[in-house]
């Protein structure tokens, strides 16, 4: 399962080409609405929430995430790793199942973990995001006795590296290098020449053979170990999964979800706007409606004929809304304006206006449910504008006589606060909290233009730091804290969008990650949480409550607080008459 423990995901709409909803009457089938097109299913890229759940049908990983556990479990491994630690390394022994097999009946084996390591790691590739989580794993030593068996040497220790060595989707290699011309080259020497796609004969050859291959909308070309293969795919319309006739983990009838897979078909419907995908509910157009808004599910809920036909489901999730400042844009630069912006945020009232108190308030992103890491020390966000006053003039800005606020830059030229505000189109949470800002920070002088954008334009421009301040979804869980993807120096531009990054919250990044007694960890993570609280190149508005309805049409309904909110594999078609 690639969970991306702190990754970024921004939930955008995608075109809704037609009103009418895709019906599939050839098998029973779960129909679920997901509000936007995945877009990519590369496994390298998997841009969104539903690009990373729909890889998760059609591939497996070593460990995944039993939900209804809350922790990892064996998926492709037959167990968690061993792990042996040397005085700068850390070595992971695991050995995949003999039941495991490709579509061809192939066994998946070590050498094809070799393969999705050097794949993740091929310069030439869209390997940024693959390399800021994973890059710890700096080779891997295959078995000579046992094709099954193979050991990760990783930098440094950590007691997290005993999950997240196996949180990545094992891909095959015989559609791509049926030739095996990838393996004389270890992972160690790939990752040591960034130019080997320039250099190396081989290594351009395959870069040209994956490009070629166009996975973003053709995953067919390289079928996984998943219990699903994509049949149909209408970009911004639907996509259909259908189950595979034999999949390898029927035959271990396990108890664990991962390793479950009761749909015959999984139909999602994607339907960006929110009163078309309720509707589509409530005619029985779909089954299962994840995050649905508050005040519908409200609504919902208090009805007596919604009852008879409805099932409503929350849980606390880790998914937060944050507030987001690009420190590399002069106005921005410094923490006091920053700090002074974050003021202007009324917190208590958004999570009203936008979720109907179905959200609660951090003071950072460590989850207020996670007691032993959370600093309670620190002040929950606040609505002040006497306090943004101040720390603007702290800031060496001045109020004008037109109310403006004017201060010179370091060469002695002016320079006028005044911002824009980029944020998904179409998300009414997002346009309440634009909308809010905006109204408070004119009381004070300062222009804030709202500026929703279209998912890709939203990305190109986070990529390119041409935004000022930005509407960010971070989903994050209880497992691992590595917070190098959106905050270390090195993220920068590829998922650290705030610019953030200095020698001393590198380290500290990197000394959480690598930290193996909890209680050590705990007053590191605290630091980490006062380090950005002072710093704010982000701020947390508030964590989500997870909020799903669906049909009496199905149960066994897993509804968690792990994105995306539920189990699809998990969910069966009710008895022929149960209500």
């Amino acid at each position: 399962m690639k969970h991306l423990l702190f990754g970024f995901l921004v939930v955008v709409s995608g075109a809704f080409s037609a009103c009418s909803t895709h019906r599939e009457d050839s098998a029973p089938a779960v129909r679920i609405r997901w509000e936007r097109d995945p877009e990519n299913l590369d496994p390298l890229v998997l841009p969104n929430e539903n690009s990373l759940e729909a890889a998760n049908m059609l591939y497996s990983s070593l460990l995944f995430v039993d939900p209804s556990r809350q922790q990892f479990t064996p998926c492709l491994a037959e167990a968690l790793p061993t792990v042996e630690r040397t005085d700068s390394l850390t070595l992971l022994t695991y050995r995949i199942r003999p039941e495991a097999v490709w579509d061809n009946g192939q066994p998946v084996l070590a050498r094809d973990v070799a393969f999705t390591l050097k794949v993740m790691n091929c310069p030439g590739l869209p390997i940024e995001s693959n390399q800021a989580q994973w890059g710890f794993i700096r080779d891997i030593r295959l078995d000579p006795a046992d094709p099954r068996r193979f050991t990760l040497v990783c930098a440094g220790h950590s007691p997290e590296y005993a999950w997240s060595s196996g949180d990545y989707v094992i891909l095959p290699e015989y559609p791509l290098d049926p030739q095996g011309q990838l393996r004389p080259i270890s992972l160690a020497a790939l990752r040591a020449d960034t130019t080997a796609d320039r250099r190396n004969p081989v290594v351009g050859a395959f870069v040209q053979r994956y490009k070629q291959a166009q996975l973003d909308h053709h995953p067919e070309r390289l079928p996984g170990s998943g219990a699903y293969t994509l049949a149909q795919w209408e970009p911004g319309r639907f996509l259909t999964f259908k189950r595979k006739a034999h999949w390898w983990a029927d035959t271990l009838h396990s108890p664990l979800l991962p390793l479950q897979a009761h749909p015959q078909q999984l139909d999602y419907q994607i339907i960006p706007d929110e009163a078309t995908a309720l509707l589509a509910l409530r005619r029985g157009d779909i089954d299962v409606f994840p995050m649905m808004p508050a005040r519908e599910f409200q609504r919902l809920r208090q009805e007596v004929d919604s009852k008879s036909k409805l099932q409503f489901f929350t849980a606390d999730s880790y998914k937060m809304i944050t507030a987001c400042f690009n420190t590399r844009q002069p106005l921005l630069q410094d923490r006091f304006t920053r700090q002074a912006l974050s003021s202007l945020f009324d917190v208590p009232a958004l999570i009203q206006a936008t979720q109907l108190g179905m959200a609660y308030p951090s003071v950072g992103l460590i989850n207020p449910n996670s007691k032993e890491f959370y600093n309670d020390s620190l002040p929950l966000p606040t609505f002040s504008p006497q306090e943004a006053t101040s720390l603007l003039q702290k800031a060496g800005w001045q109020r004008q006589g037109s109310g403006g606020w004017i201060r010179q830059d370091t060469n002695g030229t002016p320079q006028r606060l005044a911002l824009t505000l980029s944020y998904r189109a179409g998300d009414p949470a997002f346009e309440t909290i634009a909308l809010q800002l905006r109204a408070a920070a004119a009381k004070l002088g300062i222009p804030i233009q709202p500026q929703p954008l279209e998912a890709s334009l939203f990305f190109d421009k986070l990529r390119a730091g041409s935004v000022d301040l930005y509407l960010f979804t971070i989903t994050g869980n209880p497992f691992v804290y590595n917070f190098a993807p959106i905050l270390h120096s090195k993220s920068i531009g590829s998922g650290n969008y705030t610019g953030f990054g200095n020698a001393a919250s590198d380290q500290l990044i990197e000394a959480i990650a690598a930290e193996e007694n909890e209680a050590r960890q705990a007053v590191l993570l605290r630091r980490f949480q006062r380090l950005i609280h002072e710093e704010k190149p982000l701020t947390v508005l508030f964590f989500l409550r997870s909020r799903l309805a669906a049909s009496q049409r199905v149960t066994n309904v897993q509804v968690t607080g792990l994105r995306p909110g539920y189990t699809a594999t998990a969910i069966r078609i009710a008895p022929s008459g149960a209500k």
